[in-house]
């Protein structure tokens, strides 16, 4: 039964919420440190521990007793999910609830693919994995999916510019039909900054900036130590700022976005109009080995892209601006024109004090986001 806010329900939830948080961060922790890192009272934390422990969540080297045992997760309290919606990609993972990754698998997919057969594909691929892990759907506790699109605060996805297969979709409901589990479903540029804040570059940050350069731009915030989706759900669209309204035309119907200058499709339009097989790794990979035009593209869009970091950092102030996306494996050929962009047009101490840096994080950083979105469901229904 939902709980109404401010009742001592919600307390004992919230309560609870931040004790699971505290030993699954920390990888285990007394009691007495628990109180320390929570400021709850012993009695509440000792109260909530018992409670955990004897529902199999937490354990206990000394039951749900003594105050100086240290508690972590149960490894026997299941598993959660992360699925990855890419553009052309599919990836799936499993972690147990203390957060570690068990297992991962990564295929492509069609970018037109249909929701529904994406859907049945993730599923598939989920058994599987459970399977190899010597688990079964049982086990399964909560699933955090990503999307390459904004959804909006009705939960439809009613941009089709990157996933057309799913205009209209309801994706929560749809997720939650498929995996059979409850399921989170988020863009995948706020679970990237989410990552990235929790386990990466934004370690220790209150505030961040993620901006995904793919195929295509997008943008993730975290405001005061939380992820910000804004009143409508899609704060962090970056990759629509418009940069020259007269320039170049962008797949959402608008000119001169910044993703008409940086997105990775757009550069390989201009490197190889004839079209071909041609993807932003192997793109990036040519300007790496010393291609001229496509490093020439790079450093161009470095060049946009830092007047972009420089307009968002003016009006945000974040700590630290992080650079994900297939793009981004540029390093500092793109990381360079950036810096260099943006100290010509941010504010002299904005400037000088906002840190640009690459994503910290190996593979992809939306998939590790997904898991931790699916964790913070399993510590609301623990």
């Amino acid at each position: 039964m939902p709980t109404t806010p401010g009742s001592i329900s919600a307390l004992r939830a919230a309560n609870r919420i931040r004790v699971i948080r505290a030993v699954r961060e920390a990888g285990g922790l007394s009691q007495a440190q628990i109180a320390r890192r929570t400021q709850l009272s012993p009695a509440t934390v000792s109260g909530i521990i018992r409670d955990l422990v004897e529902a199999g969540f937490l354990r206990s080297e000394a039951g749900s007793g003594r105050r100086g045992a240290t508690i972590t997760v149960s490894p026997d309290a299941g598993v959660v999910a992360g699925v990855d919606f890419g553009h052309s990609h599919l990836q799936v993972a499993i972690a147990d609830l203390a957060g570690h990754l068990r297992d991962t698998t990564l295929i492509s997919l069609a970018p037109d693919a249909p929701s529904d057969s994406s859907l049945h594909t993730a599923r598939e691929l989920l058994d599987r994995l459970l399977d190899r892990a010597g688990l079964d759907h049982a086990d399964l506790r909560a699933v955090g999916m990503a999307i390459p699109a904004p959804i909006g605060r009705d939960g439809v996805i009613d941009s089709g510019s990157i996933l057309p297969g799913w205009v209209g979709v309801r994706a929560q409901t749809a997720a939650e039909s498929a995996f059979e589990r409850p399921t989170v479903v988020d863009n995948d540029a706020n679970l990237c900054a989410l990552a990235e804040w929790t386990l990466g570059a934004g370690r220790g940050h209150d505030d961040l900036v993620y901006i995904k350069i793919a195929s295509g731009v997008g943008g993730g915030l975290v405001l005061g130590g939380r992820v910000h989706r804004g009143g409508l759900g899609t704060a962090g669209e970056l990759g629509h700022l418009t940069m020259d309204e007269s320039g170049p035309l962008c797949r959402c119907g608008s000119r001169g976005c910044l993703e008409a200058y940086v997105g990775g499709a757009a550069l390989i339009a201009q490197y190889a109009p004839t079209g071909g097989q041609l993807d932003v790794p192997g793109f990036v990979q040519r300007a790496l080995h010393g291609d001229l035009g496509a490093q020439r593209l790079i450093q161009d869009a470095g060049r946009h892209l830092g007047e972009a970091v420089a307009t968002v950092a003016n009006l945000l102030g974040p700590e630290v601006v992080v650079l994900g996306g297939d793009l981004a494996e540029a390093g500092d050929l793109l990381l360079d024109e950036v810096r260099a962009s943006m100290r010509r047009h941010a504010l002299t101490p904005v400037a000088r004090e906002v840190h640009v840096t690459r994503s910290e994080l190996e593979g992809r950083a939306s998939c590790q986001g997904a898991v931790l979105r699916a964790l913070e469901a399993v510590e609301v229904t623990a």
